[in-house]
This record gives structure tokens, sequence and C-alpha cells, in this order.
């Protein structure tokens, strides 16, 4: 399989892991010096990712990828997510790779749909 399938895959997987509450399949995909960074946080550490963004319980009814391409060590991926509560949003995300494993991510929030 190239790289860029690969990427792909992982991204897919990455979102399959929120849904199925597997942090343990998380951690496996991230380097060691993963930064994490979104309006509400800036750079921060693989820890504080966990700490502050792993949902505690599960959250996601689903979410639906929308747009996904991957550039190189670059990936771009739309998607939007179904609450367990009720109600959705969209996001869109910028990942980067390094090797097989995700380096960084970038959220940039969307909308309450």
């Amino acid at each position: 399989m190239n790289d860029m399938r690969t990427r792909q895959q992982t991204v897919r997987d990455l979102y399959a892991a929120y849904l199925e509450d597997r942090k343990d399949k998380v951690i496996a995909m991230l380097t060691e010096d993963f930064t994490f960074s979104s309006p509400r946080d800036d750079h921060i550490d693989r820890a504080a990712y966990f700490e502050r963004c792993w949902p505690k319980q599960p959250f996601f009814r689903a979410i639906h990828i929308e747009f996904l391409a991957v550039d190189g060590d670059e990936a771009a991926v739309r998607y939007r997510a179904e609450k367990l509560e009720g109600g959705s949003f969209a996001n869109m995300e910028s990942l980067r790779f390094r090797g097989d494993k995700i380096a960084s991510v970038e959220v940039y929030f969307g909308r309450n749909l």
C-alpha cells in the first residue's frame, strides 16, 4: 500500500478509535513528541492532549468524514460529528505525519449543526 493510502487509513482509524473509546489505539498512532492545537489549546503535548481532550466517557454517536486529502506528510480532514446526547458539529483538522505516526493535529472549529 502506498504512503498516501496508508495515511488516509490512519486518519480513518483515528476517528474510529474515538467512536470505539480506544485510547490505546490512539496512543500507538502518535509520536512521542506529538502536539495538539485548537482555539482552546496552544501546542499542548501528548499527555495534556489525553488529559484535556480525550473524552472521559464515550461522547460521539458517529463521526462522518466528509473530506480527506493527503499530500506528502500532511492530511486535511473535514468531518461532521454527532454527539451521544444529541446535536452535531463540523470541524476541520490538519494532521502532520512523521513516518507512519501522527506528529501533530491542529483543529479548526466549525459550527454547530
